[in-house]
């Protein structure tokens, strides 16, 4: 077996020295996206993040996002897992190691998908964990363990977060200079203060991220931090050439994106579309008809078409307006140029369709900060649905499975499971008016207890 690297002799020699690195993005940053920003600049990419308990459990799974899409040219990769479990991420990792160069653990995810999964950034706090899951893994797989993690509002916490994973074993950190509470309207500007105090403070390679949208953005933070690379998403998403130091017509990166996908089958469409739909960003807020039509296409034919219609209307567009063509109030370029998307301060931009659903204070009683955007599309749609927890009906679980139990079910189960007990005890609920027996129909506590499901659900 090969002798695994650490640290900075990792970096130097697996990694060649990367400091243009694309970040690991969810649907994003999948083989074909991958190719075309290495070939405009990009010297590490990270595989979207993968969740581990599903990586190990299907096998499916594994070929879509990691087996499937080998590439000689797509090298060096980090492969990216979400996990909350030491045992199967360490599982994860032995399936994954023989496809990558090293593992990176996801602590940096602050979407609510994560906060109910139970990972990402919301593990922040179980350093005992962490500490468990990144030195198991360092013992146990062929390639380097990394992590990715957002910073803390103390600097010595992060500090001493940071020194925690690189004791347990980390070999690499990616620091994000956000908290977990930055994001979406309230996102707001990276610190690259805590990026400095934890390079200071360890002692293996550390990338940035967080505040590029420019080359020039990277060499600053380089020479303010003193970081070994800078990773990119959201800039890398609206100009790939970003670590180029170009900003091309949109154009000739669809195009190029689209050609590579064409190479490199099968590329799912819904990764496509949103790829164009970042391209394309600043150009679709003026042709919104076309922007309505990339959204329907049902085929990579039909998104090809409307981004060669765009590209013909940007030409258009360049021909008959003179030197004022495609100047947009807020951008510095032309809108059909390869550009950031700068996020609205404090959400000021606000989009029309959330006009249309939006909820004032006074219609949702002060609460609609605390509802969810979806709960409060909900409650545009039926103002007298309620969302409050506590005057929600309380109902007794079935012993067996946790769904509700039957009203007048004695066994304390649910239609399913008790039906099950009558069929295999070949007895009736006694507390059924009717002593039907159960092999021929449903009885009374099954009706009872569909109720209660149909009850249950309405509440959901």
């Amino acid at each position: 077996m090969a002798v695994k690297l650490q640290g900075f002799e990792f970096w130097k020699t697996t990694l060649r020295g990367a400091r243009y690195v694309v970040a690991p993005m969810v649907d994003q940053s999948e083989l074909a996206w991958r190719l075309l920003s290495r070939r405009h600049g990009a010297e590490l990419c990270y595989t979207p993040m993968l969740h581990a308990q599903v990586f190990v459990r299907d096998a499916n799974y594994r070929k879509d996002n990691l087996y499937g899409e080998v590439c000689p040219e797509d090298r060096p990769l980090i492969t990216q897992f979400c996990a909350n479990d030491p045992e199967v991420f360490v599982q994860a990792c032995l399936l994954a190691q023989d496809y990558c160069d090293a593992i990176d653990l996801n602590l940096g995810c602050p979407q609510m998908i994560a906060k109910r999964g139970h990972y990402g950034v919301f593990l922040q706090d179980e350093w005992e964990l962490l500490e468990k899951m990144v030195k198991l893994a360092n013992e146990k797989i062929s390639v380097p363990i990394t992590c990715k993690i957002r910073v803390f509002n103390k600097m010595e916490e992060t500090v001493q977060y940071a020194q925690m994973l690189e004791k347990a074993g980390c070999q690499l950190l990616t620091v994000h200079g956000r908290t977990k509470d930055q994001k979406g309207p309230a996102t707001g500007i990276a610190s690259w203060g805590h990026i400095t105090a934890v390079r200071n403070a360890v002692n293996i390679p550390v990338f940035a991220n967080g505040n590029i949208q420019h080359l020039s953005d990277v060499e600053q933070c380089m020479e303010e931090t003193g970081v070994q690379g800078v990773m990119s998403a959201e800039g890398n998403l609206h100009n790939p050439a970003l670590f180029e130091g170009l900003s091309p017509p949109v154009w000739e990166m669809a195009e190029e994106y689209l050609e590579v996908v064409s190479q490199y089958p099968p590329c799912t469409l819904s990764y496509v579309r949103a790829h164009l739909f970042k391209l394309w960003h600043h150009t679709l807020q003026i042709h919104k008809d076309l922007r309505e039509e990339l959204a329907k296409v049902k085929n990579l034919q039909g998104l090809t078409e409307v981004s060669r219609q765009l590209r013909l209307r940007c030409q258009e567009e360049i021909t008959n307006g003179g030197e004022e063509a495609g100047q947009v109030v807020g951008l510095p370029f032309p809108h059909w140029i390869c550009q950031p998307y700068v996020r609205p301060v404090n959400g000021t931009e606000v989009k029309a369709v959330r006009h249309k659903r939006a909820l004032s204070l006074e219609d949702s009683d002060g609460a609609s900060d605390a509802l969810s955007k979806n709960k409060q599309k909900k409650k545009a749609r039926n103002p007298h649905k309620n969302f409050c927890p506590e005057q929600k009906p309380k109902y007794i679980k079935c012993e067996q499975c946790g769904n509700p139990k039957g009203n007048q079910c004695v066994f304390n189960l649910c239609r399913g499971c008790c039906k099950k007990k009558a069929y295999k005890e070949v007895a009736d609920c006694p507390s059924e008016s009717t002593h039907t027996h159960t092999h021929t129909q449903l009885s009374f506590s099954d009706i009872s207890c569909i109720s209660s499901r149909l009850v249950y659900r309405s509440w959901a």
